[in-house]
């Protein structure tokens, strides 16, 4: 089951290289950039950004019922971000910690994880183009794997609060939603050199046409980075690459009817602190059949997913090898509602490679899961509608599961939406929870074959306005109520032997909101807030061990300013503000930090940047048991052909 990661790869042109290139573009500008990077979108544009995830189907932003922000190209663009993470940053209603290079933990509403409780925050569902990322082992997402060209992403729909009922178990406090540019969008070379103190970055992509009725594009991505910093001062010990490549087909086999091939091959390697490291490979394909009918339409998607993770010296590590097929369809019925249905399948096959202290029982074994679900949106009123929608699934080791949601959307008039929602959402057993055999010293930790669902209930109302053209604002209210979360137990007999159970429980209410304001026609603010409070209690009978705060360490309040300029000489400067409040259990101090960007296009053609995060200190700390993060500088030069 061991791999080989690649070979360690040459640092790359450095940041004076970076800036000689730069400066001798500046000078002689015959190259061109293209004209997308120079459009701003208006805000009546952004409320009409189309979006999938809410229904599955398209709608405008402003008509979706849901805690939604969706972070654009061009808001990617003008972040300077080089890592999905990072272009998470922008999104409000995330809470987004660094751990170190390569290890990040995203999570919305709470429940972040407690490593030093082996809990980790596994409520959140991640797509990427539809194809799930998250790991079946935990339920969790390891960051270092799923990467895309920064240039090749559309937009990233990012939900706060339940999306079970559409996508499922595990979409129980949040769903992220990363829909990249087809092949036609991507068309010509495109070269994107970065490189700093402590990170490079190089991506490459050349696309074409077949005829008229054939597009395809291929990408290749190259990321390094510097161990950071232990809370001694000295190195973590945890550099970072990785190399992927991915390449698309797009074919219009008639007016109809489109299909789309995508596949990606990737190797890393992520150091540890105590001189070991992780070899990683992924390879994943997807197959998706999209036909437009009169009343609607259908699509079909069958992926392929092959994920190992592999720890040197020792040989430890483990694979997942996933086929998944989903089919939906969309049905326009007569004036008044709007259907949408479908269902799926997966099929896991996954093998566990253990340590002396670290071993599943079995180490080998096959995940099965099933849904059907039905959605159906209908008015009720001219300016009044319902959404009613229900998901049955069986998942791998839980009885089957009914996930229901109910929505009431009202627009009392134009650029205003007023909404509210009652949804009911599971977290499954993964194989961590069941079959987790774990001994330190004269302590062990079991998994438990009766281990159940995590429960969740929530209610939310929204409010999502545009009292101007020049601005506009988004808030939601939340109740979540947690029950048969995880909890650590003590089994009878004798010495220190622990145990999952299901017993805690308790609830969660907080604030999502931002805004969006053109200050003046060359600036733009733009900003947002989360706020949270949390009670958890354990239920009668349980141990208490570790208390309540094995369930997370998550700031009660994180603000976010953008500041987005538009400067003479075609200069584009953006600066973001982050404000995020302590983590109180494990304590992570209060910390803020800013990230800017300041670029230049070279003609129609080109152009130069220097970005730069966590300016305003040398390195702190954001997550409890992480690197101590540095201050970074980049230069950059992209150039389309």
């Amino acid at each position: 089951m061991a791999h080989a990661g690649p070979a360690r790869l040459p640092i790359g042109p450095g940041l004076t290289g970076a800036l000689a290139v730069g400066w001798a573009l500046w000078a002689h500008p015959a190259c061109a950039q293209s004209d997308e990077n120079l459009r701003d979108m208006s805000i009546e544009d952004l409320a009409q950004i189309s979006v999938t995830s809410v229904s599955k189907t398209d709608e405008p932003v402003s008509d979706a019922p849901a805690a939604i922000f969706v972070i654009t190209h061009d808001d990617i663009r003008r972040s300077g971000a080089a890592t999905l993470p990072e272009m998470l940053r922008l999104a409000p209603n995330l809470e987004v910690y660094q751990q170190g290079p390569g290890q990040w933990v995203v999570t919305a509403r709470g429940l972040d994880g407690n490593p030093g409780a082996q809990s980790f925050s596994n409520k959140l569902l991640v797509l990427v183009d539809g194809r799930s990322v998250y790991t079946p082992l935990y339920s969790g997402v390891y960051w270092d794997l799923p990467d895309v060209l920064p240039a090749d992403i559309d937009r990233i729909e990012v939900i706060s609060g339940p999306g079970a009922t559409l996508w499922g178990a595990n979409a129980v406090n949040g769903v992220i939603n990363i829909i990249t540019r087809s092949a036609t969008q991507t068309q010509g070379l495109l070269l994107d050199l970065r490189a700093g103190t402590s990170r490079q970055a190089l991506g490459a992509r050349i696309g074409g046409e077949v005829g008229d009725t054939i597009a395809w594009r291929a990408a290749l991505r190259w990321l390094h980075e510097d161990a950071d910093f232990s809370a001694s001062g000295g190195s973590a010990d945890d550099p970072f690459q990785r190399l992927g490549l991915n390449a698309e087909v797009d074919w219009t086999a008639s007016p109809r009817d489109t299909v789309t091939a995508r596949g990606e091959v990737s190797d890393g390697r992520l150091g540890d602190a105590d001189l070991s490291h992780q070899d990683t490979a992924t390879r994943n394909l997807s197959l998706r059949w999209n036909r437009q009918q009169t009343n609607g339409a259908i699509q079909v998607q069958a992926t392929y997913d092959r994920v190992e993770r592999t720890t040197e010296p020792g040989d430890s590590g483990f694979f997942t090898e996933t086929w998944d097929l989903d089919a939906q369809q969309s049905l326009v019925l007569g004036a008044a509602h709007h259907l949408v249905w479908g269902g799926g399948l997966r099929l896991t096959h996954y093998g566990i490679a253990g340590t002396a202290s670290l071993q599943f029982d079995p180490s080998v074994g096959n995940l099965d899961l099933a849904d059907a679900f039905v959605q159906d949106t209908f008015d009720l009123a001219r300016r009044l509608s319902l959404t009613a929608g229900l998901k049955l699934e069986k998942d791998p080791y839980a009885a089957a599961s009914l996930l229901p949601e109910l929505r009431l959307a009202w627009k009392p008039g134009s650029g205003a939406l007023i909404w509210a929602a009652m949804s009911g959402a599971v977290r499954s057993p993964a194989p961590f929870d069941r079959d987790v055999e774990e001994e330190a010293g004269t302590v062990t930790l079991s998994g438990n074959k009766a281990f159940r669902t995590e429960k969740l209930t929530a209610y939310e109302f929204g409010v999502r306005v545009q009292p101007a053209r020049t601005l506009s604002f988004s808030a939601t209210a939340y109740y979540n109520d947690y029950s048969s979360l995880r909890s650590i137990e003590l089994l009878p007999g004798p010495g220190f032997n622990l145990i999952w159970g299901n017993n805690l429980y308790g609830h969660t209410y907080g604030l999502d909101a931002w805004f969006t304001w053109r200050a003046l026609a060359w600036w733009t603010l733009s900003g947002g807030s989360a706020l949270i409070s949390e009670h958890f209690a354990f239920a009668p009978g349980a141990s208490g061990l570790l208390g309540t705060a094995q369930l997370g360490s998550d700031p009660s309040s994180q603000f976010r300013l953008r500041s987005s300029m538009n400067l003479p000489a075609a200069f584009e400067f953006d600066a973001m503000l982050r404000a995020v409040g302590p983590l109180p259990s494990p304590y992570v101090p209060a910390y803020r930090e800013m990230d800017f960007r300041l670029a230049r296009p070279i003609g129609r053609r080109a152009s130069v940047q220097i970005t730069g995060t966590n300016v305003l200190h040398a390195r702190h700390q954001e997550y409890p048991g992480g690197d101590f993060i540095p201050r970074r500088i980049m230069a950059g030069l992209e150039l389309a052909i």
